[in-house]
């Protein structure tokens, strides 16, 4: 008898993959309707109890339909508990905040939004926030561009001349995460102020007219200014822009390099034309650790900057959390993913990420 039902269980699961894709998009989509609130009281829990019968629906599928029909659907299985972490945490609050931003608040006091396809919160976001907006991928740009520019040679040194001191120097590179993003923050306001150091030391080898003429100073002063915003964001992403740079720099072979000397290329062009191309995986994912949470930050310049430095994040945290008008700082939110979004696959298309594993 089990010699005759195991070709029978085999024949009546042809298509497992088919039941490994339904369970994991119908328990995301039920898990999502959960956390977003779409349902509640006892139809929220029965979308729960659905939910588990999915899991156990994939289970048991994977028992009975025997090795080819476990090795078919082991991807799924695999991918379940990842994708519904997603579907409950990141896609129903991303639904949630795109419903709050076609929302009307009936008053600055009232709590509850009105769903009512409010388009107009875009709209403002847009005209009332481009300044903001500007700044906000501005000071991201080129917090980033300097990012690369200190990074890379470092990872290179470390990569290439660290030696026995290769785990010493990216210690060193990872020391600064062991304290609080905030506390830094905090430290390059005490160090930037009109009394601190640093002004103090440019002003005692006169090149304070030097830093006024090229805009990192303003008036003799550092702190609220652009500059130190952008100095600000560059030092606390710096590390995420040298780790990924070093880890492309670590394959590279350096037998590579000598091969091309011995073809009688300089060290200059042996590094333009092998280390760089090789390197630039690197270079792409730090580019986009630096940048986007860069667009985002308000940290730096509510404590570096000034009123007339603000930046996006900035405006969206006023908008949350003190005029309380959740609908507009949501399509904030949303107008900010989807230029973050697009700036993002134009980078990725004439950057080229073929190349990354």
């Amino acid at each position: 008898m089990s010699k005759s039902a195991t070709p029978t269980a085999v024949r009546r699961w042809k298509r497992p993959e088919f039941v490994g894709l339904g369970a994991l998009v119908g328990a995301g989509a039920l898990l999502t309707a959960i956390g977003a609130r779409w349902v509640t009281g006892p139809v929220a829990l029965l979308a729960l109890a659905l939910v588990f019968a999915s899991v156990v629906w994939l289970i048991f599928t994977a028992v009975i339909g025997g090795p080819d029909a476990r090795r078919r659907i082991a991807p799924y299985g695999l991918l379940k508990p990842g994708a519904l972490w997603l579907a409950l945490f990141y896609l129903a609050p991303l639904v949630t905040l795109l419903r709050l931003s076609l929302s009307t608040l009936p008053s600055r006091f009232a709590v509850d939004a009105d769903f009512d396809w409010n388009f107009g919160n875009y709209r403002r976001a847009f005209a009332d926030f481009d300044a903001q907006f500007g700044r906000a991928f501005l000071y991201a740009g080129v917090a980033t561009v300097l990012t690369i520019l200190i990074g890379y040679p470092l990872a290179y040194v470390i990569a290439f001349r660290g030696g026995r001191y290769r785990t010493l120097m990216l210690g060193l590179v990872v020391v600064p995460f062991f304290t609080s993003y905030l506390i830094r923050t905090i430290a390059w306001r005490s160090l930037l102020a009109d009394t601190g150091w640093v002004v103090q030391m440019l002003d005692f080898v006169k090149l304070s007219g030097l830093f006024e003429g090229v805009g990192i100073m303003d008036n003799g002063r550092i702190l609220q200014t652009p500059a130190a915003v952008i100095g600000g964001l560059t030092y606390n992403f710096l590390p995420f822009m040298i780790l990924p740079i070093y880890v492309s720099l670590e394959k590279v072979d350096p037998g590579l390099v000598d091969a091309a000397q011995d073809l009688y290329s300089t060290s200059a062009g042996a590094f333009r034309k092998i280390v760089v191309p090789l390197s630039l995986p690197g270079v792409f994912a730090g580019t986009l650790l630096t940048f986007i949470p860069a667009a985002g930050d308000f940290v730096n310049a509510f404590y570096l900057g000034s009123p007339s430095t603000t930046m996006i994040g900035n405006s969206i945290q006023d908008q949350f959390l003190v005029q309380n008008n959740v609908p507009l700082a949501s399509a904030m939110s949303f107008v900010l993913m989807a230029i973050i979004t697009i700036l993002v696959l134009i980078y990725s298309r004439f950057f080229g990420t073929e190349d990354l594993a």
